[in-house]
């Protein structure tokens, strides 16, 4: 496969609304303390951008997001304002058919530098650093549990939020808090564990194990809110009950195996990514689309 960035939506006619590029998503201050958020075929691991797409992962994205938004509302409030583009200024129509199904228009936050990641199992990082001291970011478990193992109850484990670059790192509750402040830290954990279980009923009613899961807040009219993407295949960890056996790494319907893959090549995790082949995006797009069609449904 020739390696290739994914197409930018960015024009110049759009940088005066202030173009902000991460690494799935464009994001843009449209006025009136709303933001275009886009979402991209880019996929990034280990906080690395690949230099191949994922052919329709931003629609898919921007679906699930939208899903769980609506569903999770009466848990937490989140950023959705509208998936209506018909308001967006008049620079953006000539590019509505590209936009219409990968974006959406969101309440302007200011973000929370912790990310909050929900664990109901133990797998990837956490199972990693408890084969060497039974805790998960410093959170002491029993002993005994075995890889894929349900834990005794969800954990929130914080990250900081790495620039660009770099890469995100667990940190202890404690640190969280120094960086937060108690108050805001409660918040984020019963916040998180409360969409996470919400969340987590509905997917088993689907046949589906989230397994973990990242959330981000923001602070909006002195309130925190979930912002970003929720419960996607990009931030999750997806897994097929009747497949579900501990004791050894899980079939999953997310960007596991894409993981895996750059694990067997010895990479060290900085960029640039290895060159992605043609059967590892198309397996990464079918579980993309398998993890919706059971989530959600086909569109």
């Amino acid at each position: 496969m020739e390696r290739q960035q994914t197409p930018l939506f960015t024009t110049e006619e759009w940088f005066s609304y202030r173009p902000r590029r991460g690494k799935v998503r464009e994001t843009y201050d449209i006025g009136n303390g709303r933001l275009l958020m886009i979402a991209t075929d880019r996929i990034s691991a280990f906080d690395v951008v690949a230099g191949e797409p994922v052919p329709e992962k931003g629609r898919i994205l921007t679906e699930m997001s939208l899903f769980w938004f609506s569903l999770t509302w009466p848990v937490v409030e989140n950023h959705l304002l509208n998936r209506d583009l018909g308001s967006l200024p008049s620079q953006f129509e000539p590019f509505l058919d590209q936009l219409e199904g990968r974006s959406m228009i969101v309440k302007q936050a200011e973000v929370v530098p912790v990310e909050c990641v929900v664990r109901g199992y133990l797998a990837g990082s956490g199972w990693k650093e408890y084969q060497q001291s039974q805790t998960v970011c410093g959170i002491p478990l029993p002993a005994g549990l075995k890889e894929g193992d349900r834990l005794p109850q969800p954990i929130l484990t914080p990250a900081t939020k790495a620039i660009q670059g770099l890469h995100d790192e667990n940190i202890s509750p404690e640190r969280a808090v120094e960086i937060v402040g108690e108050e805001a830290y409660r918040f984020l954990e019963s916040g998180s564990l409360a969409v996470y279980e919400r969340a987590s009923e509905f997917a088993r009613s689907r046949g589906i194990i989230i397994a973990d899961t990242k959330f981000e807040f923001g602070w909006y009219e002195g309130r925190l809110i979930l912002i970003d993407e929720v419960l996607t295949p990009d931030s999750s960890r997806f897994w097929p009950v009747d497949e579900w056996l501990p004791g050894r790494s899980q079939p999953s319907l997310d960007k596991q195996p894409l993981r895996d893959y750059l694990e067997s090549l010895g990479w060290d995790k900085q960029p640039p990514m290895p060159a992605l082949p043609a059967e590892v995006v198309e397996a990464t797009s079918a579980r993309y689309i398998k993890a919706r069609d059971l989530l959600i449904g086909t569109p």
